[in-house]
């Protein structure tokens, strides 16, 4: 079966529409929503969104679509229309923010505290990094990432948002305390930036950190290196600010650190204390070990959800 992925254009989400996609058994295409143009079209109750209007003239659905993947506050709105539009089911990742009522099934994280018949709550966000895809990344990024190194430390970086900052002022306390762990493990690091990682931050984090055999991968003009630092690294360092690349990290074997930022998020310090105490993250580097982990998942228990559903409404 066939699934059409709706949400802004962000790569982030089309990971998690395409990973649940992919792993319920759809095959899939992804239809950006366009904030500017009809962000105001977005604002107005459903009933109120003929054709004419405009909005689904960028959505443009295969007659092959049985099930459509909504994701964030937007793409909610969007999906709970087009489906009721087209006649479809509709599965919304993310708290919609709305009603939840037109959703087949809505996934959202422990930490937004959803319930009702059509939640389902997982402690992870959805995402594609599945094992197929990291023997491949390690079959790819092995040797320039290992380098003939013992023991490898992948640290991936986020970047301030409206909770956390991440400036050079933070850049030098994870700089000081990356660099105390690369001196006591004599360890290989490698680190790669996000697209919000502040170009100042990332410069401190080189200057201070090259001189101790540091690398920075940021994938300028090549592929991307961030799915290779998640297969062929003994141990990630993820800055707290982002759920998306703390749910990958532990999704693999790696023991995974969380590096502190300044400011706050009530759902992310949530989120946080759940992986703790499913043992699967570290408060700091300094308590690191090199065992690997379990892998911690829960795309595929949404995935199944999904199954479940989709077949319980074709049947209903």
């Amino acid at each position: 079966m066939h699934a059409t992925i709706i949400a802004e254009d962000y790569a982030g989400m089309r990971s998690q529409g395409r990973g649940l996609a992919e792993r319920a058994g759809f095959s899939w295409d992804f239809q950006p929503i366009i904030t500017q143009k009809d962000s105001w079209v977005l604002r107005l109750p459903v009933r109120f969104w003929p054709r004419s209007l405009g909005l689904f003239a960028p959505f443009h659905l295969s007659s092959a679509t049985r099930l459509i993947i909504s994701l964030g506050g937007k793409g909610g709105v969007a999906g709970a229309a087009l489906g009721t539009h087209y006649g479809l089911p509709v599965v919304q990742i993310q708290h919609p923010r709305a009603r939840l009522s037109p959703y087949a099934l809505v996934i959202a994280n422990e930490h937004d505290k959803l319930s009702g018949p059509n939640v389902l709550s997982i402690r992870t966000a959805l995402h594609d990094v599945t094992p197929a895809r990291l023997v491949e990344a390690a079959r790819c990024w092995h040797s320039p990432i290992r380098a003939g190194a013992e023991r490898v430390l992948g640290v991936l970086l986020g970047g301030s948002n409206g909770r956390y900052r991440f400036e050079e002022s933070e850049a030098a306390a994870l700089a000081a305390q990356i660099a105390g762990f690369i001196r006591k493990t004599s360890v290989r690091c490698v680190i790669t930036p996000s697209r919000r990682t502040s170009p100042k931050a990332l410069a401190f984090m080189r200057a201070h950190l090259q001189p101790l055999g540091a690398v920075v991968m940021d994938g300028e003009g090549k592929e991307n290196p961030y799915m290779g630092l998640l297969a062929c690294a003994d141990i990630l360092a993820v800055t707290q600010d982002s759920v998306s690349m703390i749910s990958e990290a532990v999704a693999t074997d790696k023991p995974v650190c969380i590096l502190p930022l300044k400011g706050r998020s009530s759902r992310i310090d949530s989120f946080v204390k759940t992986l703790q105490k499913a043992g699967r993250i570290q408060s700091s580097l300094d308590v690191a070990s090199f065992i690997p982990c379990y892998h911690l998942d829960d795309t595929w228990l949404a995935a199944e959800e999904v199954r479940r559903r989709i077949q319980f409404e074709q049947k209903g």
